[in-house]
């Protein structure tokens, strides 16, 4: 049977550890913070038996009894074949951890952070084992948002890419291979595009931030949930994509040079955002809000789930 080892324990581990033990493996768990490694697998059950509830795992008790608690991170990683890296993000905190696990995981175990924003070539450089380490950026949650970005330093061997794609294909992720490092991955360039240009409608009085939600939800998103940009423009004109472009293009050239500017973000604007979105930032309002949000997207997965394929 196949182990992961999941090092950092929090929302994002116990999520990776749910995807690796539905699949069948054994995974083992380590947090250098005792309270958060005590309180996961009380947490990985619970939410074991909510996707339970919506047929996304056949035995939630079992599938929890395989995620295990490890009281080192040396026997955390010492069986693993692939080690889910979710500590802080912080370049210096990286190099630390990856030259343990480098030393203590085994030769032939792969190396993957879950970074959401610093590419493997700033912690994996000085690594004997370096050719085995890469990015494998999630979406948060990953139990129920399956796409992967696996993104390798400039010495990450070709077969350590391989060999990742197919391991998170088979543990049911979607993954995709960024070709080179590049700041935000693919993922969170996307998403800041939208989000600064979302900032700067608000801020310039064209709409109010609840509204813009409600075109990405009510609108945007119900495409975006089974196709993507390429293949949305490709059925929205007689001809497909080259019509699309030669219809419309016109139209995106004018708004592309006119881009959002990085002072979109700056504390005033936010300040004002702020205001006019009325949320109370509670953390347990935020926490309850999150909740909601997850049995949505477990909705929304077993829905996909049975639906047929690709025509």
């Amino acid at each position: 049977m196949s182990t992961a080892a999941i090092v950092g324990a929090g929302l994002i581990g116990r999520a990776w550890a749910i995807v690796f033990a539905r699949a069948g493996w054994d995974v083992r768990l380590w947090d250098p913070h005792r309270p958060t490694l005590a309180e996961a697998p009380a947490l990985i059950a619970r939410e074991c038996e909510e996707l339970a509830r919506h047929g996304l795992v056949d035995d939630a008790a079992a599938v929890a009894a395989r995620a295990r608690v490890a009281v080192s991170l040396a026997e955390a990683v010492s069986e693993a074949d692939i080690v889910q890296e979710n500590g802080p993000e912080k370049v210096e905190a990286k190099r630390a951890i990856y030259a343990d696990l480098d030393r203590l995981a085994r030769p032939d175990a792969m190396l993957a952070s879950s970074t959401s924003a610093i590419v493997a070539s700033l912690f994996t450089e000085d690594l004997p084992g370096r050719a085995r380490c890469l990015v494998a950026h999630p979406v948060n949650p990953p139990h129920l948002v399956p796409v992967v970005e696996l993104c390798g330093a400039p010495w990450t061997a070709p077969e350590t890419m391989a060999r990742a794609s197919a391991i998170y294909e088979a543990v049911g992720q979607v993954p995709i291979t960024v070709r080179k490092e590049i700041d935000g991955f693919i993922l969170n360039r996307l998403q800041g595009a939208l989000l600064a240009e979302a900032f700067r409608l608000v801020e310039e009085g064209y709409v109010s931030p609840q509204d813009l939600d409600h075109t990405v939800k009510d609108g945007l998103g119900l495409r975006w949930s089974f196709i993507g940009p390429f293949e949305t423009i490709e059925l929205n004109a007689p001809g497909g994509m080259a019509d699309y472009c030669a219809r419309y293009t016109g139209f995106y050239k004018r708004l592309a040079a006119d881009p959002a500017r990085p002072e979109v973000y700056n504390p005033e604007n936010v300040e004002k955002i702020l205001a006019a979105w009325q949320g109370s930032g509670d953390p347990s309002c935020i926490a309850a809000r999150s909740e909601w949000r997850n049995r949505r997207l477990a909705a929304l997965a077993a829905h996909k789930k049975s639906q047929p394929g690709d025509p």
